[in-house]
């Protein structure tokens, strides 16, 4: 079994963190197999060596290796990507095509960022993984292939999982053997180690003296997050072997390509979620609602009060600021839920047992008396506010022969409103 060393060395890996031997040891271990590997780590930490690692020392080291981006391929041409098309299959699909597991047959195929499959693919790739077998697009004629899989993802799978986003019979065939590659951010000791690896390899490429740093900016190379982990440092390296004169890099000049140099500080996120995912019309239609509902609620004290004691102006004099916030427009915003209603006709938030009743306009109509419609209640008797207002229309348009507008004026409503009215009471 070749060493972690030698492995290293042959496919130009640069570090001695524990974390990191670990995880090629594990690709050493595992590539004599035919097991599935996920390797699992944040963009940029390097997933694409390991997979290299597994089929370099595999038994499938002559067949084909071929690595394939699934973020990159359009949800709706990667079937045809991994398994291929029969002529016709599809508008464009001018001839048959093999895909990646009928080519790489014998082979490994690396499905980097495998996380960004939709799902129709991951039923079709978990097939593969439980019996090598696949379907072209467009054909009945089951297919077999022998292929290693090798997957990489920076998602969080289980957090996917929860979220209905990744199937978990797919996430267990794929991870058999889960192999992790560290942040930058957690080898420390390999960081200073890869900028002169990489500001030697940049001197050469663009014939120049290789940049070198004090003692300064080793200590801010150091304390940097690196939340683009080694591609982020190579990045680093090659815009100031290039654009810097002075070889000689102190921890000022290194500030000025390291951005938002305040991401070293530690933050703190809110995992609280959200009470609800309205939009903002709607939460103002809920808001608008429940504070009428409550200006109905006192109405319907103010007018049981008002039939106990039959003294208008004793009831308007006691309850004067009740009357004036209920009739007051500026306050139940009337306006705001007509146009919110406008937008969304059919949508009733609140349930029919609770229907709110249209306010006359003006507060002269309680000082008109018109009560001559209004029946004698017991008090513990229901006092359902739709029943009330459908009983109410139903006068009113008796007393008007049918006459809309009339009876509008009546109920202190807008035409348009008792229109719909009778529309919803079936009239």
């Amino acid at each position: 079994m070749e060493s972690v060393q030698a492995t290293k060395q042959r496919f130009g890996i640069i570090g001695n963190d524990s974390k990191l031997n670990r995880a090629i040891e594990k690709a050493i271990q595992v590539a004599p197999t035919d097991i599935s590997v996920l390797v699992t780590g944040e963009s940029g930490v390097g997933k694409e060596s390991i997979p290299k690692i597994i089929h370099a020392l595999s038994h499938r080291k002559h067949g084909k290796y071929i690595a394939v981006n699934c973020g990159a391929i359009p949800e709706g041409t990667i079937d045809s990507e991994l398994f291929g098309h029969e002529k016709g299959a599809f508008t464009g699909a001018t001839a048959t095509r093999s895909g990646y597991f009928e080519v790489a047959d014998g082979g490994t195929i690396f499905l980097d960022e495998v996380g960004e499959l939709p799902l129709p693919t991951q039923v079709r790739l978990l097939r593969v993984l439980e019996n090598g077998e696949f379907l072209k697009v467009g054909s009945s004629k089951i297919q077999k292939t022998n292929v290693r899989i090798v997957a990489a993802t920076n998602v969080k799978i289980v957090e996917a999982i929860e979220k209905g986003n990744f199937r978990e019979d797919l996430f267990y065939r794929l991870s058999t053997v889960d192999i992790n590659l560290p942040p930058l951010r957690e080898r420390s000791e390999d960081i200073h180690l890869l900028f002169r690896k990489f500001a030697s390899d940049f001197a050469q490429k663009y014939k120049m003296p290789t940049v070198r740093l004090d003692q300064s900016a080793i200590d801010l190379l150091l304390k940097y997050r690196w939340s683009g982990n080694i591609r982020q440092l190579r990045n680093v390296a090659e815009q100031i072997s290039v654009l810097e004169q002075q070889r000689e890099i102190n921890a000022a000049t290194l500030s000025q390509y390291l951005p938002n140099m305040s991401s070293n500080l530690p933050a703190v996120i809110s995992t609280k979620k959200a009470a609800g995912d309205f939009s903002n019309e709607r939460e103002i239609l809920y808001k608008v609602l429940f504070d009428m509902q409550k200006d109905v609620n006192d109405l319907k004290k103010l007018t049981m009060e008002l039939m106990k004691t039959g003294n208008a102006t004793k009831v308007k004099e006691e309850n004067s600021t009740l009357i004036k916030k209920i009739y007051n427009p500026e306050q139940n915003n009337e306006a705001t839920l007509a146009a919110i209603v406008e937008q969304e006709p059919n949508h009733h938030p609140i349930s029919n047992e609770v229907e709110v009743l249209d306010m006359p306009s003006k507060e002269s109509e309680l000082k008109k008396g018109n009560y001559d419609f209004v029946e004698e209640v017991k008090e513990e008797e229901s006092l359902s506010l739709q029943e009330k207002e459908l009983e109410l229309i139903k006068k009113s348009l008796e007393k008007y022969d049918g006459k809309r507008k009339d009876a509008a004026d009546e109920l202190g409503i807008s035409e348009r409103t008792l229109y719909r009215k009778i529309k919803q009471y079936d009239l």
